[in-house]
């Protein structure tokens, strides 16, 4: 269940390497996303570890027959530089609560497979997050059989619900309180032919 390096117009969609880390790194520390509370030799650590950590999975997971979980560099098909990270990422959430899935306040924890991406702040607005993220969809429905995905975020990040909006998306909010953390979804669900 290996995940090819996909190519779309512009992009590579490829496995991270260990030599991405200064640039997964400053996506990190620039999407504020690194721990503040400790020092950027600790940050820069922990993404060492998690890196190592996603090189070694790809591997494992293919053993393993499972899905092709995990970050994937997006890099521009010109010159190699790199966008940022778009992949495939369990989400653990109480979905039942969404209008669509139940509506059932309190409802418990499914896990869904996920749809994740972060672009590079100053290489935002470009269309990269949306196109790589159709590529990883597309390959979803296509090649690995799924039948939905899903992605979250906070009702604040405009930016991730226009992603959603034009990969064809239905946004839902939890119309609930809790748990606070739980939003907005994206869903994407495969159409009958």
């Amino acid at each position: 269940m290996h995940l090819p390096t996909l190519e779309t117009k512009r992009l590579l969609i490829r496995p991270l390497r260990m030599d991405d880390l200064d640039e997964c790194h400053r996506l990190y520390v620039d999407i504020d996303w690194a721990d503040k509370a400790v020092s950027e030799e600790e940050n820069l650590k922990r993404r060492r570890e998690w890196l190592e950590w996603t090189v070694r999975n790809y591997e494992q997971l293919a053993l393993l027959y499972q899905p092709p979980y995990g970050d994937r560099a997006v890099v521009l098909k010109e010159s190699g530089r790199f966008v940022g990270l778009v992949g495939l990422v369990p989400l653990l959430a109480p979905f039942g609560q969404l209008p669509s899935l139940g509506g059932v306040e309190g409802s418990r924890f499914s896990a869904e497979v996920g749809l994740f991406w972060a672009t590079t702040p100053h290489l935002q607005r470009r269309g990269y997050a949306t196109e790589a993220a159709r590529a990883l969809v597309e390959h979803g429905f296509a090649n690995l059989k799924l039948g939905r995905l899903l992605a979250m975020t906070q009702r604040g990040n405009t930016a991730s619900i226009e992603v959603m909006r034009r990969l064809g998306m239905r946004i839902e909010e939890n119309p609930f309180p809790e748990p606070s953390w739980f939003e907005v979804t994206g869903i994407l669900e495969v159409r009958p032919e």
